[in-house]
């Protein structure tokens, strides 16, 4: 049994972990790099596999680091199977098929400003292969066995990470010996909104577990809530607008189920709160659909309340011409848009639009990566770049940091404790950090392991 890293080893994004056994290939994830184009390019185009010997895809979750090159994998020959949960598959085809688009749109951008001689940027899949790969998808039930076949069985309990976000089983039969290999995917947090909080395993022989904030403490979600009120009540009294830039999956109805909440309990001025994402929109349809696994607190709101994620004064934007409107409307709202680092989307518009008024506040509520917009505002530089135009950075700038949804450090430790209070893990694997966050988690980790973890690197095979 052998066990290769293609992607997020020793970085964060691109997640795809290929397990080989008596001829069978299982592939955890087929992620998407994202990072400075050329790079991303050249990863994302070729795989160091065959795609067509791939039997099987585990999808933990729809975040396009997680399921982004599937349909390239289908573009390339894979006719294999793709099993997840029933949310993540819904999710997934709203994630493909916007990536195909953004990916058709980028094609025409680039032709118009690639030197000339250049040769054409084709993207690295379009619509019919996103439409080709859906039909191989296979949803499964959560928390029961499914036998594969008689030597290769799947469970998938809640991560608590995203909605459909689920920690894998798998039992595999070589030489008559089996072995259960763990992939966490995206671990979530305990005690955040609406997800069940990630499920303990029992002991495993492998673990392949994520380690993004292996070294972090994030501050308390429930926080949140109270800092976006105040917020809030803050643009009431100078009449001013509050920008949040948000990803459309997950942080953006994290948002609308707070600003519900608040509203339940009469404590939400009434400020018109605009979320100007058609992707959002889309995607909040499907956590409505799926409202039955969420967590016990969603179910309490859903006997008073049938729509967790809207009020009387929160609007879905259903076009562009009535997001453009919005910069022309005066008085104080809150306007929630993608993308959530503020390199593309509305968000930018409104933005353009609202940075240089002093009475105006930008709340950044995840992480920023280096030298995007994002990071720019949340470092208060004087001067932001949009539409290739410096704008004056006169807005109050908010920093909200207790939304992410990625395990810290002391919800590995509770993870890892409940895991060893059941057999414990024999070899570990730690991906999808930086190298300082996984060397951290490692530390941790080998309290509860039979051996030291491993942190791999890009394309290292081990025996297990």
């Amino acid at each position: 049994m052998q066990l290769t890293f293609h992607g997020a080893a020793g970085e964060v994004t691109g997640s795809q972990h290929l397990l080989e056994s008596e001829g069978r290939q299982v592939l955890f994830d087929c992620g998407m790099f994202q990072g400075h184009r050329a790079e991303a390019r050249q990863k994302n185009e070729q795989f160091a596999y065959n795609p067509r010997d791939v039997d099987v895809v585990i999808l933990s979750h729809a975040h396009i680091d997680h399921c982004g090159n599937l349909p390239r994998l289908y573009k390339l020959g894979f006719r294999g199977r793709v099993f997840c949960t029933p949310a993540t598959a819904d999710i997934a085809e709203i994630m493909l098929t916007d990536s195909a688009k953004i990916q058709s749109e980028d094609r025409g951008f680039l032709a118009r400003h690639l030197k000339k001689g250049h040769p054409p940027i084709e993207p690295l899949y379009t619509q019919d292969d996103v439409n080709g790969l859906m039909e191989l998808f296979e949803p499964l039930e959560m928390k029961v066995w499914h036998e594969i076949t008689k030597e290769f069985r799947i469970r998938f309990l809640n991560a608590g990470h995203i909605l459909g976000s689920a920690i894998t089983e798998v039992d595999l039969e070589e030489k008559g010996e089996w072995k259960r290999i763990v992939f966490s995917g995206d671990l979530g947090r305990r005690d955040l909104p609406l997800l069940p909080d990630p499920e303990p395993i029992d002991r495993c022989d492998v673990l392949i577990c994520e380690s993004t904030y292996g070294n972090r403490v994030h501050p308390p979600a429930a926080d949140i809530k109270r800092e976006l009120l105040r917020i809030l009540k803050e643009a009431l009294t100078v009449g001013g607008r509050v920008i949040v830039p948000a990803f459309a999956l997950g942080r953006t109805q994290q948002l609308a189920y707070f600003l519900n909440d608040l509203f339940n309990s009469d404590e939400l001025p009434p400020i018109p709160v605009y979320i100007d994402s058609p992707l959002s929109s889309r995607l909040t349809g499907v956590y409505r659909k799926h409202l039955d696994t969420m967590d016990r607190d969603v179910q309490d709101v859903l006997r008073d309340d049938p729509d967790p994620f809207g009020f009387p004064w929160m609007h879905y934007v259903a076009n562009s011409a009535e997001s453009k409107a919005l910069n022309d409307r005066e008085g104080t709202m809150m306007i929630i848009a993608s993308s959530g680092m503020c390199e593309s989307g509305r968000v930018v518009h409104h933005l353009a639009h609202s940075i240089s008024d002093p009475a105006n506040t930008v709340a950044m509520i995840g992480f920023q990566a280096a030298h995007t917009a994002g990071r720019r505002i949340a470092e208060r530089q004087k001067f932001i770049r949009l539409f290739d135009k410096d704008f004056r950075l006169k807005a109050h700038v908010e920093k909200l940091e207790g939304l992410s949804a990625h395990a810290d450090v002391n919800d590995f430790k509770w993870w890892y404790e409940q895991v060893n209070q059941r057999g414990g893990i024999g070899k570990a694997f730690l991906v999808h950090g930086e190298p300082e966050s996984s060397a951290a988690l490692a530390e941790i980790l080998k309290e509860y392991t039979d051996e030291p973890p491993i942190v791999p690197e890009r394309g290292q095979s081990f025996e297990l």
